[in-house]
């Protein structure tokens, strides 16, 4: 007698299932530019000020400000200049009263000085400079540590390292820094019909875009690739390239194909019968068939065969998964609100995410369809930079409704 099929899941139940059995990787050290999109395992403090000594923040003279109070175009204050410092090099001259000092930006401010005129509100006349403007005490001067006092904590564990934390991490001195590892991710395609990129296409057979869709959405969140390349239609060819992805050291395993119901889609049995299954349909379309578990101890997710289908699944369930492996607490894609231009007459039960197109127009957002909704049909994404979301209890779609579209990519 058949068995029935477990339940469908909605999506928040699996990817709750997901990522109740995924921890952050370990900590590294790594050079400074490796950690760039990472997430800082330390807490990092100031040795020392930054900056480390006063400063001129323009091209200017250093003054006493008691000097240049009246001063104006009319009726400037006339100062003898004793010296010159550029930035790289130490004052070798103090500022008395009724002297002045010609700086640099970002050269130290010489002793005696408690502010910086600009070049522009001032003539020079040999040894002589008029300042043309009052400059009250502190202007244009950066005071030590006005930035980051030493001993100060400056960057929190958990931070993502964006172009600015490296910049703050070499200003203070830091060479390399503890992140969190990179999650090494196993992919692997499963069939008989699947060949390899370079391979001429037999009768019956298709290219291996899966493996290498999945590798480039791994790179892009900051996971390491592991290909294994194609099994066959065979358990014992299954099972082989699981083995050899476990031997390696992988994090978390990806296979696409192999989880429907058909005779030859093997993924699911050999997770049942060599690790552990939790679950294997999820009420989405594209992407219904998803299979979860562990093997080996590593988590294993079994996503669908059709292109759209595991680029979709991996969105949903792989990319949050691989963020947390990589110490991210947040891994929601942003979202807007949009109005569909176009009509879905009819829908099933299931959560559905339509491929479109979204801009902005006349103060709002709309989305349309960027062609075939197929899960086969790989172009229609390639066009697309949001997904609409179309929840499970609606039938049909009229055009102009308003519907959540995830953002696909950084803007619009």
């Amino acid at each position: 007698m058949p068995i029935s099929p477990p339940p469908m899941l909605s999506v928040e139940e699996a990817l709750e299932r997901v990522l109740s059995v995924i921890r952050p990787l370990p900590p590294e050290r790594t050079p400074l530019l490796d950690a760039l999109g990472r997430v800082l395992a330390e807490d990092v403090a100031a040795a020392e000020d930054l900056p480390p000594y006063a400063n001129s923040a323009m091209d200017g003279y250093a003054v006493q400000a008691a000097d240049t109070v009246g001063a104006s175009r009319d009726r400037p204050a006339r100062l003898r200049v004793v010296g010159m410092v550029a930035a790289g090099h130490v004052p070798d001259a103090e500022v008395a009263p009724g002297t002045a000092v010609r700086i640099m930006t970002g050269a130290p401010l010489p002793p005696g000085a408690d502010a910086v005129v600009p070049v522009e509100e001032t003539e020079t006349s040999g040894d002589w400079v008029d300042i043309l403007t009052e400059a009250p005490t502190g202007q244009y001067v950066r005071p030590a540590g006005e930035d980051v006092t030493a001993g100060e904590v400056v960057l929190r564990r958990g931070q993502v390292i964006r172009p600015q934390e490296v910049g703050m991490l070499a200003a203070l001195g830091r060479r390399e820094v503890a992140v969190v590892r990179r999650p090494r991710v196993a992919i692997l395609a499963t069939g008989d019909e699947v060949v390899e990129i370079d391979a001429p296409l037999a009768p019956g057979k298709i290219r291996n875009a899966n493996s290498y869709s999945n590798a480039a959405q791994v790179l892009r969140y900051g996971g390491q690739p592991v290909m294994l390349g194609i099994a066959g239609d065979r358990v014992e060819d299954l099972s082989a390239k699981i083995e050899l992805g476990l031997s390696r050291g992988v994090d978390l395993f990806l296979t696409s194909g192999g989880v429907s119901v058909g005779d030859f889609d093997l993924v699911k049995k050999v997770l049942a019968a060599s690790g552990e299954m939790h679950f294997w349909r999820v009420r989405m379309k594209p992407g219904k068939p998803l299979a979860f578990g562990h093997i080996g101890g590593v988590p294993f997710l079994g996503l669908p065969g059709n292109p759209v289908s595991v680029m979709v699944s991996f969105e949903t369930f792989a990319r949050p998964a691989i963020l947390k492996m990589s110490g991210h607490t947040a891994w929601e894609r942003p979202t807007v609100r949009a109005r569909l231009l176009d009509a879905i007459p009819r829908k099933d039960g299931r959560r559905h995410y339509l491929r479109v197109r979204v801009a902005a127009r006349n103060g709002e957002y709309v989305a349309r369809l960027t062609g075939g909704q197929g899960s086969g049909m790989l172009s229609s994404l390639v066009k697309a930079n949001g997904l609409a979301v179309i929840p499970e209890e609606w039938a049909q779609v009229p055009a102009g409704a308003e519907v959540s579209v995830i953002l696909l990519d950084e803007g619009l």
